[in-house]
């Protein structure tokens, strides 16, 4: 069967914050009053509240931890804000993704509470260059879940086997997408994780533009 559908994550595959996001951390937790909150303790918080509206339950979280009377909201909004305004597509995805919605239909699956992803999404323009984007906020789970893959293949209508999965993260992208049945493309370089074998190609993310609607041609 040949492909007929591609889906994508978001972060790290189709846009790149301009700034670290260790410093935007950093920077919101200062401005909202809080006390300093450590990269890796939100990752871990991150992937607790794959489900939810806001950041609002992962700072609640990381508060908790330094007993800090800081309301959560605050950082959340601040966080928010700021890696919005930071975040920007990689350089020709956006013509990549009309060129590729003339032969197929293209999806995007991405982990993280709703607003905070939507906002994104509005701030790059894009609500239009997906026949269906989902959130996991939106969703009963986030990736590596099959739920949420499931998800995607149903507003895609497509059926796993006929559907690529575009993602850099080994753990969410490439385990999720390969364990629901579709064929996963790993976005690759130095931010990345290593090549995962259970990828069918590794792509450098600045050539994605380029390589993938090749590679799709060939399957």
């Amino acid at each position: 069967m040949s492909v007929s559908a591609v889906g994508f994550d978001l972060d790290y595959t189709l846009a790149v914050p301009t700034r670290d996001r260790e410093t935007i951390l950093s920077e919101a937790a200062a401005a909202a009053g809080a006390p300093p909150l450590s990269r890796e303790a939100y990752l871990r918080a991150h992937q607790e509240n794959l489900t939810r509206e806001t950041r609002a339950p992962i700072f609640e979280d990381l508060l908790a931890e330094h007993d800090s009377p800081v309301d959560p909201e605050h950082v959340a909004t601040a966080y928010r804000e700021r890696i919005t305004d930071a975040v920007v597509p990689v350089g020709g995805v956006e013509a990549m993704l009309t060129g590729l919605r003339t032969t197929y239909r293209v999806g995007l699956l991405t982990n993280g509470p709703v607003v905070a992803q939507e906002d994104k999404i509005d701030k790059l323009g894009w609500r239009d260059h997906f026949d269906t984007a989902l959130v996991t906020g939106a969703l009963p789970a986030g990736k590596p879940d099959v739920r949420s893959f499931e998800a995607l293949l149903d507003g895609l209508d497509t059926s796993p086997e006929e559907t690529v999965y575009v993602g850099d993260s080994v753990h969410h992208d490439i385990a999720g997408a390969h364990d629901a049945g579709m064929l996963p493309v790993q976005v690759v370089g130095e931010d990345c994780d290593d090549p995962d074998p259970r990828a069918i190609a590794h792509i450098p993310r600045d050539a994605l533009p380029t390589r993938l609607p090749e590679l799709l041609a060939d399957l």
